[in-house]
């Protein structure tokens, strides 16, 4: 592949050496991430995110870099796992971000894992990271917004084949469980304003859905959300309408209670203080087909796989007054194994 060279940047305060661009790590929206040689550190690898000249996203940009910092002075000592920015600069209107080269996201390891769930284990370990990087954030009036599994990283997702005998296929098993959150672009302070969608669309809670408001506690939805889709190595709510959303959220978790629809300024979702939903409809019996109780997802009923789904249950509450904080969750016998490991 030819190399491509990234102009040498000079700021007020620093003089940017990114010289090559090794290949693309991701594309979006907002612009690309690629990954670099930083030739003024030794040819350290990093990732630089480079955002398009466009107002709305040089602005998201912009926050970012204001969290990003605030993360960095925050969090001197590396203890929470959010991405570090290592700087950033402005390229004829490009706002240029560089981080820390990480491995895949969590999402493109279950795709190329052929979507074999992770373990019990794994899962108690990753979600121990990612709930203390965002309780950080909330304990410093962040609420990212946008959690998925595209924005949990691993530090490195170098693995080794082994046979699983039980599923009669190869499968690619980590070395290294270290995660990192990462994609600030959204993250809002709890005394700026709060737009009224947020989230993408699976990961999504119900009062942003309903239009009532929403808070930190929207975050702990979406890793609900999270973790399940770790444990079966799918989306649980894979949808593209909001009311159908609402649906899938019924059929696993029970009605949406009517203090709740009552409030809502989406009248077109409520009929009768209930979801104006038929069950019977086309759409009704894709739902009754691709969703099910959540206690009926559980793949064992030992007392482990009992306590990730209580958890879960917590987590996934309507109610975001009364779902649980991460705090609380952090606490949660879930997690009472790793606590004796590391006594």
């Amino acid at each position: 592949m030819q190399q491509q060279r990234v102009p040498t940047i000079t700021q007020p305060q620093s003089l940017h050496r990114l010289d090559e661009i090794v290949g693309t790590l991701g594309e979006g929206a907002f612009g690309k991430v690629v990954e670099c040689l930083d030739h003024s550190k030794s040819n350290t690898r990093v990732a630089l995110k480079i955002i398009k000249n466009i107002e709305r996203y040089r602005e998201a940009a912009m926050s970012e870099v204001d969290v990003l910092e605030r993360i960095n002075s925050l969090d001197e000592e590396k203890r929470f796992a959010c991405v570090r920015m290592l700087d950033w600069f402005d390229h004829h209107g490009h706002i240029c971000i560089v981080f820390e080269l990480l491995g895949l996201s969590t999402y493109d390891f279950l795709k190329e894992n052929g979507f074999m769930p992770f373990t019990l284990n794994q899962i108690r370990c990753m979600a121990d990271q990612i709930f203390r990087a965002v309780h950080f954030l909330h304990r410093n009036k962040l609420t990212h917004t946008d959690l998925k599994p595209e924005n949990i990283l691993f530090v490195d997702s170098n693995y080794k084949i082994k046979y699983n005998f039980k599923m009669k296929r190869e499968e690619r098993a980590l070395k290294r469980l270290d995660v990192k959150v990462v994609d600030f672009g959204n993250a809002t302070y709890d005394d700026e304003h709060h737009t009224s969608l947020v989230s993408t669309r699976h990961y999504r809670a119900p009062e942003v859905i309903l239009e009532l408001g929403w808070n930190q506690a929207c975050d702990v939805w979406s890793l609900g959300c999270i973790l399940i889709e770790f444990y079966l190595g799918l989306t649980l709510f894979q949808t593209h309408d909001s009311k159908e959303h609402l649906a899938m959220m019924e059929r696993v978790l029970g009605p949406i209670p009517a203090n709740l629809l009552q409030k809502t300024r989406k009248r077109r979702f409520v009929h009768h203080d209930k979801l104006d939903w038929d069950e019977h409809s086309s759409a009704g019996r894709y739902v009754r087909k691709h969703c099910k109780p959540l206690k009926q997802y559980m793949s064992s009923k030992t007392p482990e796989h009992e306590l990730l789904f209580d958890l879960l249950q917590k987590m996934m509450e309507y109610d975001s007054s009364k779902r649980i904080t991460l705090d609380q969750a952090i606490g949660h016998p879930f997690f009472n194994q790793l606590r004796k490991e590391r006594k």
